[in-house]
């Protein structure tokens, strides 16, 4: 018969054998998620570059482990993703650096919601937050035009498959279907296809009250908030690095804006291959509005634009006209005359226009 004395003994030490593993790995957790990232993450060359853009971003003062969790976050999925990565790491050497899945930035819309509450208030209401069924699922879409690969660089720039896995049949009489029950719900349009977290910008900070001179005019620009996820570049671009839109209406140039963000609209809602205005889903302004920046009239986040004529226009214009009550888009998605589009003589039928000058 075995020793009561000598069981409880072998017991008590790998007790506490047990607790001190555990205090150790606790430890090193604590001390991994709070060393500089330098030291940890930013060690591995692959992490160094989103590292460097993080620390000159406006998400600086997050740590990584906000955003990106521990590798203990989520259970064992978390510790199954290490692994991987660094399974990754000793067999694949031409990785030059870290991208989150399209699982992945589908999480990252509600991480992006924990603070930025209102702006995702916004975002919920407005057009951009599509899922993949209110895409795909489109009767009157789909009897115009079956899906195709070319959807997807507007509608899905993190999906990682192709158009013909993700919804069937691919013709114009249906009835069409989701394949992938995940992606159902999963949105189209995600935070990071304008918004990269690791995107240079500043900190808001008040500006030198001793000094009036920097209040305004001798301020640093800021850097864009918003820029553009490019599917096949698999890279984010910020909108003042994108090309500004070239248009035009049969010979004529048309004005465009200059203002950055109002490129990342065009890269959706640009002409086709003719840049003829009007083309595929093109909503460049001409007529009396040519030369406007999308911002101009759009809320960045809703796209809600119910507001913007009476930002420019009274309620009653010089010519005597309620801008508020006239037959366009702007109050009758029906009417003839596109806000886009609409020109002087579609409400002055005697106007004679000068054709040095855009309406």
């Amino acid at each position: 018969m075995k020793n009561p004395k000598r069981v409880r003994k072998y017991f008590f030490i790998l007790l506490l054998s047990l607790i001190t593993i555990l205090l150790i790995m606790e430890t090193g957790f604590v001390i991994w998620n709070t060393t500089d990232p330098l030291k940890t993450c930013a060690s591995c060359h692959e992490i160094r570059n989103s590292y460097e853009t993080w620390a000159i971003s406006a998400h600086r003062e997050v740590d990584c482990k906000t955003c990106h969790g521990t590798a203990l976050s989520a259970g064992t999925h978390s510790l199954m993703e290490k692994a991987r990565m660094l399974k990754r790491y000793f067999h694949d050497h031409n990785v030059d650096d870290v991208r989150l899945n399209e699982k992945q930035v589908g999480k990252m819309v509600d991480l992006c919601a924990d603070c930025h509450q209102n702006e995702f208030a916004k975002w919920i209401t407005g057009g951009h937050s599509m899922r993949f069924t209110d895409v795909f699922l489109n009767e009157e879409q789909n009897k115009k035009e079956p899906a195709n690969e070319h959807c997807l660089r507007c509608h899905g720039m993190f999906y990682e498959g192709s158009v013909a896995s993700l919804v069937t049949p691919l013709d114009t009489t249906g009835p069409w279907k989701i394949i992938s029950s995940s992606h159902k719900a999963r949105y189209a349009i995600p935070c990071l296809a304008c918004h990269s977290i690791h995107t240079p910008g500043q900190l808001a900070a008040p500006p030198d009250y001793a000094n009036p001179g920097q209040k305004a005019y001798n301020q640093h620009a800021s850097y864009p908030k918003a820029g553009y996820y490019d599917k096949y570049e698999k890279e984010h671009f910020r909108a003042d690095a994108l090309p500004k839109l070239q248009a035009w209406q049969k010979d004529r140039k048309i004005l465009v804006s200059d203002e950055p963000l109002m490129r990342i609209c065009s890269q959706c809602h640009a002409p086709d291959a003719s840049h003829q205005v009007g083309t595929s889903d093109d909503h460049t302004p001409t007529g009396v509005h040519e030369g406007l920046s999308c911002m101009a009239c759009h809320q960045p986040h809703t796209n809600d634009a119910m507001k913007s004529c009476r930002y420019c226009h009274p309620a009653f214009s010089n010519c005597g006209l309620d801008v508020e009550t006239m037959n366009t888009t702007f109050i009758n998605p029906d009417s003839p005359y596109d806000i886009h589009t609409v020109s002087c003589t579609d409400c002055h039928p005697g106007f004679v226009r000068n054709q040095n000058k855009p309406e």
